[in-house]
């Protein structure tokens, strides 16, 4: 499978051999697994000293002869602070207890429960990227995940450019991505930022933005934007490639698609060594 590589004028330069990974299956259960155990939880909680910061020591006797007790007042045997006294009469108001004013809460939620993410297989890890990366190369995918791309003819995917992008500033950049694209593409490029409607506004949730264009770079690439989401090839993940649902718009680098076909031979040839690593074990205990 070959694709053209575009220069910074949107014209052809020239043509590349894809790397395999471009055209496998796309498992989009095991992208959808990835992303979610991926996904980060904000962790919350109440302070942990909430309800317990004043000098009610639930330590009240509740039984006879003993100074500064409970007992025979008709008190329940709840946690106590103390707010005046009078020789062994004393005001007591209830406290630090879930059922008392001012009290910590009964079951509050829990940081621990919160931190650490799900563990996932390497393989699995390996195979949601990979499928990821297939999805951006396919016209099926894209316009399943764009529904105003319906009707669209993509003719080229996925969309390679020279490595000279990174050297352009902003301007220069957004002028040569609307060529590359054109105008259909380039309006589902662009990130959006809008206000929601309903009652989110009021929760936290008052803006929501489309995540737009994806610009996959090489290992030593840097960009000169913050107008477009940009990954680096080397640490190229499912989240990134499929955040949403798998088919993102992406444009890679002449310098990523090298990157990436290193890091994923890398992976086929320990996938060999370790074969004949078995193979000779094997032999060795006949």
């Amino acid at each position: 499978m070959k694709a053209n590589i575009l220069s910074i004028d949107g014209k052809n330069l020239k043509q590349i051999e894809l790397p395999e990974f471009f055209r496998a299956a796309v498992r989009n259960d095991i992208i959808q697994r990835v992303v979610e155990s991926l996904k980060k939880k904000q962790p919350y909680s109440p302070n942990p000293l909430a309800g317990n910061m004043y000098s009610a020591s639930g330590k009240l006797k509740h039984h006879r002869h003993v100074w500064k007790s409970q007992y025979g007042r008709g008190m329940s045997r709840i946690p106590r602070k103390q707010r005046s006294r009078k020789g062994s009469q004393f005001d007591w108001v209830g406290a630090t207890v879930p059922n008392t004013r001012g009290g910590r809460r009964a079951h509050p939620p829990k940081i621990i429960s919160m931190v650490g993410k799900n563990k996932i297989n390497k393989k699995e890890l390996e195979s949601a990227t990979i499928s990821a990366i297939s999805a951006t190369a396919s016209e099926e995918w894209l316009t399943k995940r764009y529904a105003s791309l319906k009707g669209e003819k993509i003719n080229e995917l996925p969309i390679l450019v020279e490595s000279k992008i990174t050297e352009l500033k902003t301007k220069q950049i957004l002028e040569t991505i609307k060529k590359i694209l054109g105008e259909k593409l380039f309006s589902v490029a662009v990130q959006k930022k809008e206000i929601r409607s309903g009652k989110g506004k009021l929760r936290g949730r008052r803006y929501k933005r489309n995540s737009g264009l994806l610009i996959v770079l090489g290992e030593k690439e840097r960009i000169k934007t913050t107008a477009f989401e940009t990954a680096n090839a080397k640490t190229l993940s499912a989240e990134a490639l499929a955040k949403g649902a798998p088919g993102r718009l992406a444009i890679y680098t002449e310098n990523a698609i090298k990157d990436l076909s290193e890091k994923f031979s890398k992976t086929k040839e320990e996938k060999i060594k370790t074969k004949l690593k078995r193979t000779r074990n094997e032999t060795k205990r006949t």
